[in-house]
């Protein structure tokens, strides 16, 4: 399916991302050494331009030394500054016209700041890491920094052969050298640049269940020491793959990939085909499952169906924090309806003046967006039924498979299988601050789990 643009500048991040021009896509070549924290890349970016005539443009890059920069093989005129590679060719390039432009850029990758801290690049003790969500991509490559600009990328690595890399995407090739390895990642679906992935680290790789024909390799990376809990806490990941799956429709992506670091993170994150985990959700009693259900919704709720610009987020938390409640709910725990009524009372008892269709950037990640977020696609649920709830759900995210949406067109996807308006429902939920009733309906509950607990 066609990429849907946005047209216009991100209001929560205006620095980052170019509406004139989209990129279609990216061919990254980096050779990174642990020990100095040395980066240097070559990015070639094939692009387009949009329906003006392109002056300038301008990718989104942190403070390295830039080595060169090419536009169709000709030397054009460039600044960088604040994070901002601007590019003025000799002659505009007219509307519509493909472009391609080279960067050879090399430096000390850091994290870029922002209100949440250090995002991006993060050099580990013996390794590194890319989380990027929402605008840290540029920590270590040139990108046009938005969510709605969705491209192919083929990623290149090399290393120290001691080192493994993680991507998302397929493994093509792995080469080496002398004392290096080069690592080269297909990612051929259409993803946003904060959703690229990568983990460099001493890893050990299982297979997480036996795909079987047609079926979707998945994979874990995590330091050996900590195989043992990990072969127990995502034992189950393949039986949520079947479950969302069913629900949700076909996974969207060629693969997929779990890294553990040896380091602590804060929350999981999500990338294109890849979950990064820290190694304190590893504890060997599934104790963090729901995260693991709650980044493998991702891959279709925020990657593949991605989000206009960053207003919508609650689009990608709100489904995947529903995912968690779904697969309680299928796996022997506790029903969505119970989760739901623990999260309706969590709310009601905080301020009530976030609203989800425009939460602000400084309340995106609040947690008060997941739960109501996930409220939200309950009472969809409790409105629609379930077998039209779940034709939603399936044609919500094959009808926009690799496009970017927005509230206003989840609202107007819901009224097509409801039976009656539910537009009033959704304003309430999405558009104003109160905090709705708690929506109650007997709902279909298989009286066997689909996936016992097991032991």
């Amino acid at each position: 399916m066609a990429v849907q643009q946005a047209a216009g500048v991100d209001p929560y991040f205006p620095e980052h991302g170019d509406p004139r021009y989209r990129v279609h896509r990216y061919e990254l070549v980096v050779d990174y050494r642990p020990g100095p924290n040395r980066l240097s890349g070559t990015a070639r970016i094939n692009a387009i331009a949009g329906r003006s005539p392109l002056t300038e443009f301008v990718l989104n890059l942190a403070d390295y030394k830039i080595g060169r920069v090419r536009l169709d093989g000709r030397q054009p005129h460039y600044t960088h500054r604040g994070g901002r590679l601007r590019v003025r060719p000799a002659k505009p390039i007219r509307a519509g016209a493909a472009f391609t432009v080279e960067v050879q850029w090399s430096g000390n990758p850091k994290p870029v700041n922002s209100p949440w801290g250090g995002l991006g690049w993060e050099e580990l003790e013996d390794g590194a890491l890319v989380a990027s969500q929402p605008i840290g991509a540029p920590s270590w490559y040139p990108c046009n920094d938005r969510p709605a600009d969705k491209a192919s990328y083929q990623i290149s690595v090399t290393t120290p052969s001691a080192y493994a890399v993680v991507a998302g995407g397929r493994l093509l090739t792995r080469t080496t050298k002398a004392s290096t390895t080069t690592w080269v990642y297909e990612q051929s679906a259409p993803t946003s640049s904060y959703l690229v992935g990568l983990a460099i680290g001493k890893y050990q790789t299982v297979l997480l269940g036996d795909p079987g024909p047609g079926g979707v390799p998945q994979h874990g990376h995590i330091p050996a020491y900590l195989l043992p809990e990990f072969s127990r806490d995502f034992a189950r990941q393949p039986a949520m793959m079947e479950l969302f799956q069913e629900l949700f429709g076909p996974y969207p992506f060629e693969e997929y990939a779990v890294v553990v670091t040896e380091e602590e993170l804060d929350v999981p994150v999500e990338a294109q085909g890849l979950s990064l985990f820290g190694a304190n959700h590893v504890d060997g009693a599934r104790g963090w499952e729901r995260l693991v259900a709650h980044e493998l919704a991702h891959q279709w709720f925020g990657n593949s169906v991605s989000i206009a610009d960053w207003r919508h987020i609650w689009l990608n938390e709100g489904f995947a924090k529903y995912a968690e409640w779904l697969w309680s709910e299928r796996s022997g725990g506790r029903t969505a309806q119970q989760h739901a009524a623990a999260a309706h009372r969590l709310l009601a008892g905080q301020a009530q003046d976030l609203r989800l269709a425009d939460p602000g950037r400084k309340s995106m990640f609040d947690d008060r967006l997941y739960q109501r977020g996930g409220l939200v696609v309950h009472a969809v649920r409790c409105a629609l039924g379930e077998e039209a709830f779940f034709r939603m759900l399936r044609g919500w995210a094959g009808q926009h498979r690799g496009s970017a949406v927005t509230t206003a067109a989840f609202v107007a996807h819901v009224g097509r299988f409801a039976s009656e308006p539910v537009d009033d429902l959704l304003r309430a939920w999405v558009e104003q601050g109160a905090l709705p009733p708690l929506p109650e309906q007997e709902l279909r509950i298989p009286e066997q789990p689909a996936f016992p607990p097991g032991s």
